[in-house]
């Protein structure tokens, strides 16, 4: 069975109140009018059908130019469950285990005390590599470099420890991991489209900018905060270092929200999408279930002191964050069910699917939020969207 074509359907169909629908645009438009932010391309599907795809506001406001429904955002982290994807596609193949050690793969990583780190812990965040080491931001885009300088640096933590979110470091290694177990002859980016983007039908997505992209392309561009996750400056700066042969693994992927509701669709179908399969449900399943137990976020420590958060469990998966139980902030909304997964890009991006509800959500914003309040932003929009389902089991 293929995927349901992008064509929009009557919610009633699904289940789903239109007025109630209706009312996630309008809330968006109000939040660009306040200029909270700038723009915004927005899906919503239940059942493989797709009841809103709307783009709203501007995504590039210094020139004036409108939200289109094909604009190319740079999706930020968004490109880790890509890496995670093909990662435990490698997996399906016999290629590695979760429990391989990254040094058994890549030798020169083992020095100062990193042999005992492995495939699963960096894929879970607990590889002890989290937060941005020492290392010059453009340095970033040049995988091998990246990958050699980290081999030289001792560990922030004890690996399988400390569950700290990674921005950058683990999914470089883990690249190095595919490409090296490939044979060492084709750049990741190449892996990476082979297997992953293209069998997808993901035709608007690259690693780095692809040049019949740019006039479609979303500048990068953050909205009124100076502290936070990563500095505005920083982010800022990924307009000129994600050129067309950047590789950051964790963070330099060019997508749509069209290409990357095929991803998502491609998961909530168990791994398969018109007639290609890209992973088996049993994967999906071990993937999207928590990992880290109780334990919390160590990046969310900013937030605990600049915004008076309490701590609150990570519920990370091996590639995807995960919904989890309780109240605390939440990307995915209070009404979504425990193992609702998916992720979410620095101030901007998030896409998450509800597998009780069978509802798929893909959000691209322009105008990058401080991290926290995009979180909250979030939180709110999936809840309406969530909260527009009207019949469980339509």
């Amino acid at each position: 069975m293929g995927i349901h074509s992008m064509d929009v359907v009557d919610p009633e169909i699904v289940g789903v109140d239109g007025d109630r629908l209706n009312n996630l645009s309008k809330v968006i438009q109000a939040d660009i009018d306040k200029e909270t932010y700038d723009g915004a391309v927005i899906i919503v599907a239940r059942h493989g059908k797709v009841v809103m795809h709307e783009a709203i506001g501007q995504t590039d406001k210094a020139a004036g130019r409108a939200a289109k429904k094909d604009d190319v955002f740079a999706v930020m982290s968004l490109t880790k469950p890509l890496a995670a994807t093909l990662i435990l596609s490698r997996l399906e193949r016999g290629d590695l285990q979760l429990s391989t050690r990254i040094a058994d793969i890549i030798p020169e990583f083992g020095m100062l005390a990193k042999g005992r780190v492995t495939v699963g812990d960096l894929l879970g965040h607990k590889g002890g590599m989290g937060g941005m080491p020492p290392i010059p931001l453009e340095v970033y885009p040049n995988l091998e470099a990246t990958v050699q300088t980290l081999c030289m640096l001792p560990l922030q933590s004890p690996p399988g420890k400390l569950v700290s979110y990674s921005p950058v470091t683990s999914h470089s290694v883990l690249a190095e991991v595919v490409r090296r177990i490939d044979g060492g002859k084709r750049a990741y980016r190449d892996i990476l489209q082979s297997e992953i983007m293209d069998p997808i039908g993901m035709k608007d997505t690259s690693l780095g900018a692809r040049p019949d992209l740019a006039d479609r392309q979303v500048p990068i561009r953050t909205r009124g905060w100076t502290e936070g996750l990563m500095p505005p400056v920083m982010l800022e700066s990924f307009n000129d270092l994600l050129d067309e042969k950047a590789e950051i693994p964790a963070a330099g992927a060019f997508s749509t929200a069209s290409d990357y509701f095929r991803f998502a669709e491609m998961l909530r179908r168990g791994g398969e999408i018109d007639g290609k399969r890209i992973l088996s449900p049993v994967t999906i399943d071990l993937a999207t279930r928590n990992q880290t137990g109780q334990q919390s976020n160590d990046a969310w420590a900013f937030a605990r002191e600049f915004r008076n958060w309490d701590d609150f469990p990570a519920y990370l998966g091996l590639g995807f964050y995960l919904r989890g139980e309780g109240i605390f902030p939440q990307y995915y909304g209070h009404l979504a069910s425990p193992r609702t997964y998916g992720h979410a890009g620095v101030g901007s991006m998030v896409f998450w699917i509800d597998p009780v509800r069978d509802m798929t959500f893909v959000g691209m914003t322009a105008g990058l939020m401080e991290e926290s309040y995009s979180i909250e932003r979030w939180q709110k929009l999936s809840d309406m969207a969530l909260a527009s389902i009207v019949e469980l089991e339509k």
